[in-house]
């Protein structure tokens, strides 16, 4: 029988907990925790072993888990295993009723949908209808994650696999992966009659000007569902014959994402998942695909897909339609300026006034919790479709509480806030502390960001935001602060504000951040840093003034300000509320940036390295341009649509502009997030990398600290771009928490 850690009075056993999991276990967990409040109900549907629904229930001891499953030989194995007062399991069918409606807070699907559709005749219809029944289960403002595998969507590939692997015999056991892929396109869908199973496959035979086959390989010409069939099961040879009775890719993500909105869900996250070791060990000299029409290469599938959807109320939106309208509103204006030294001229969209995060904290049983505004409205994130990464941004994400800062003192603008609009009391309020600084996207937005931390009473939740022109404004709720860290680490908190003013919060207090939970960072030994200062060294240079104010007709037509009228519509259709925003869009890029945090390590310490630029943005706040930064880029359109193409153009960003020759892949550093979701509908790729080497001919040069002392004085990384990466590397390194 098991026993749980007491999170509650006990981080760091949490944490030790969490790192015990595989790595699978540890994203169920996570992708879950991002969207939980870690309190309530939940159903873990077609647990298996129950060892899932164990490890959410020993990790969240206010959660009360319910594990099913359509086995009763699997629930009784699993009641018998694991005992917890908060954990139980009971059999049912997960596509039928199992609980009454308007009863549960959050319900999971992690890998069990494609079971439905696959043992009801291979009828995509059935994973609809048992979500549509699940739905009724939820309470207004309850969530349903899906994690699980997804059809890529249509059109031919050619698929390159091993051949020299394994013999040339029909026994999964032994044969080659080449002969593996020539049975499962006979067989796949093994439940139909014979005469149905399979799909058409053509072996290619290079021409001159095709793609190179490298040498032990065989070349297949398949639709793209069955490539991702094929590389998501072909090392499943022991269970074979299992495996191929089923049907791994049942919808596409757009069509799950369509469902939920039918379903009365908004969707606050749907983006596919890679894992690392995956990649590394099943795809990465194993197989390529290629774009058979164009014969572009394509990037690995995607391991996992997660879709979280988020029930509203009876007359609440769950997407947004956008309309141009024929002229900016002038909520956002652009400005020109000239570098003196080259007259280069830079465009700058400036936003009006002062907005406050505002950070309210109480701590509970010794962990910090903060208010914070779930499934707040932002209907400009939607405007750019699908990231590069095939993450669909969305359109409601967790923000902080803010206030705008008008003639009124600051802490009485807050304490109004508070009070007037959230429904905390005077006595609530404990005490205040001035937050975070920092400008979010200071290549070409004039913002600044600032944070005020309140330590309240306990409260779970405050009264709900007034209506603003929408069906509602988001709901405040109390998260727990080291699992909305978590969040971020798997692409479940897309605004970076909330992700920012937690870590300075945490390490203000001297609380543990816990343990990282994204792909893992190794930064092996490399030579001596060429320049290294300190944070302080560096903050005391000489003050520069690079820019002087250039006339509008100066623009080198790199950004634009755009208006666009935002309809929100409910699960029927129906107009719920409109809105009209003005946005920021690069004209010529992509509205995505790569953001990377270059790493070394010598004499046991990692080291960060940091440009020293000029921004007009800096020089509009402090009066001084000189800003330290960290590499990063727009992506351009047209050059860079894969990841594939992504990881070749940072190598060769890196090594033109700095001299940086990468050791190893980039590795992800944590989720994608938006650095100013109320002006543009950016999205930024946080990367780590590793340098090898640092060659001449670099037009500019890093200079080197350390990621300890950028911690430490990261008042000082004004940049938001480079506080990020430099938190979440140090969080992955084990420097922090």
């Amino acid at each position: 029988m098991s026993q749980a850690p007491d999170v509650r009075h006990d981080a760091s056993a949490y944490d030790r907990y969490l790192a015990g999991m595989d790595a699978s276990m540890r994203q169920k967990v996570a992708l879950t925790a991002a969207h939980l409040l870690a309190a309530g109900s939940l159903a873990d549907m077609g647990m298996g072993s129950g060892s899932g629904s164990h490890a959410l229930a020993a990790l969240y001891p206010d959660l009360d888990v319910v594990g099913v499953d359509l086995d009763p030989i699997m629930v009784a194995k699993a009641a018998k295993k694991y005992a917890l007062p908060n954990l139980r399991f009971q059999v049912g069918d997960i596509a039928a009723p199992c609980f009454p409606e308007r009863s549960l807070d959050a319900i999971l699907d992690s890998s069990v949908l494609h079971h439905v559709t696959s043992f009801n005749g291979y009828d995509r219809h059935a994973a609809a209808r048992a979500l549509d029944v699940q739905a009724r289960a939820l309470v207004d403002h309850g969530v349903l994650v899906v994690r699980d595998f997804l059809d890529p969507g249509p059109g031919l590939v050619w698929l390159d696999v091993r051949a020299d692997d394994g013999d040339e015999s029909d026994d999964p056991r032994t044969c080659s992966t080449a002969a593996l892929t020539r049975r499962f396109a006979r067989e796949f869908r093994s439940l139909r009659p014979e005469a149905e199973r399979g799909f058409p496959l053509r072996e290619i035979v290079p021409a001159p000007g095709d793609p190179p086959l490298a040498a032990g390989f065989a070349r297949f010409e398949l639709e793209y569902v069955y490539a991702v069939e094929l590389a998501l099961r072909k090392d499943y040879r022991h269970s074979w014959e299992d495996e191929v009775r089923e049907e791994y890719t049942y919808l596409t993500q757009p069509e799950l994402e369509a469902v939920f909105a039918g379903l009365g869900l908004r969707v606050l996250a749907s983006t596919p998942l890679r894992n690392p070791w995956i990649l590394q060990h099943r795809f990465a000299g194993q197989l390529s695909l290629w774009d058979a029409t164009t014969r572009a290469p394509l990037d690995w599938p995607a391991t996992n897909y997660v879709i979280v959807g988020q029930r509203v109320p009876d007359g609440g939106g769950v997407r947004f339609d956008a309309q141009p309208l024929p002229r900016p509103l002038g909520y956002l204006a652009l400005a020109c300026w000239e570098r003196r030294a080259d007259r280069h001229v830079f465009d700058l969209a400036r936003r009006p006034g002062l907005a406050v995060d505002v950070v309210p904290w109480f701590e509970r049983g010794g962990a910090v919790h903060v208010l914070a505004r779930r499934s707040y409205p932002r209907p400009l994130l939607g405007l750019v479709g699908r990231a590069i990464d095939g993450t669909t941004p969305p359109s409601w994400v967790s923000a902080p509480l803010n206030v705008l800062v008008t003639d009124v003192p600051l802490g009485e603008a807050v304490a109004d806030q508070l009070t007037t609009l959230e429904g905390l009391s005077e006595a609530d309020l404990l005490a205040f502390e001035p937050g975070t600084r920092y400008l979010p996207s200071p290549g070409g937005v004039e913002e600044e960001v600032r944070s005020v931390f309140v330590r309240v009473r306990q409260l779970d939740a405050t009264a709900e935001p007034r209506r603003r022109g929408l069906s509602d404004a988001g709901h405040v709720r109390a998260i727990e602060a080291s699992q909305l860290l978590r969040a971020a680490q798997v692409g479940g908190l897309p605004d970076a504000r909330l992700e920012l003013n937690v870590y300075d919060l945490l390490l203000r207090q001297d609380r543990p951040v816990g343990a990282w939970i994204g792909a893992e960072v190794a930064v092996p030994d490399a030579p001596p840093p060429p320049r290294r200062e300190t944070l302080a060294d560096l903050a005391a240079r000489p003050p520069r003034r690079a820019f002087v104010r250039a006339g509008r007709e100066r623009s080198p037509g790199f950004l634009c300000v755009e208006a666009h009228e935002f309809t929100e519509r409910d699960r029927h259709g129906r107009s719920v509320g409109e809105v009209a925003l003005d946005v920021v869009i690069p004209a010529r890029h992509r509205a995505e940036t790569v953001a990377v945090a270059v790493l070394r390590r010598f004499e046991g310490e990692v080291w960060l390295g940091v440009d020293d630029d000029d921004l007009p943005a800096a020089q509009c706040f402090d009066g001084r341009s000189d800003l330290l930064v960290t590499p990063a880029w727009r992506l351009p359109r047209g050059k860079v649509a894969t990841l594939r193409e992504l990881s070749r153009f940072v190598r060769r960003r890196l090594r033109a502009e700095y001299g940086v020759v990468v050791a190893g892949r980039e590795v992800p550093l944590g989720g994608s997030y938006h650095p100013s979701p109320g002006v543009t509908p950016e999205v930024v790729h946080p990367v780590a990398v590793a340098v090898a080497d640092e060659a001449a001919g670099g037009v500019r040069a890093l200079t080197w600290v350390r990621l300890a002392d950028a911690v430490e004085r990261r008042d000082l990384l004004v940049d938001g771009h480079l506080r990020v990466v430099a938190l979440r590397a140090a969080h992955a390194l084990g420097l922090i928490g």
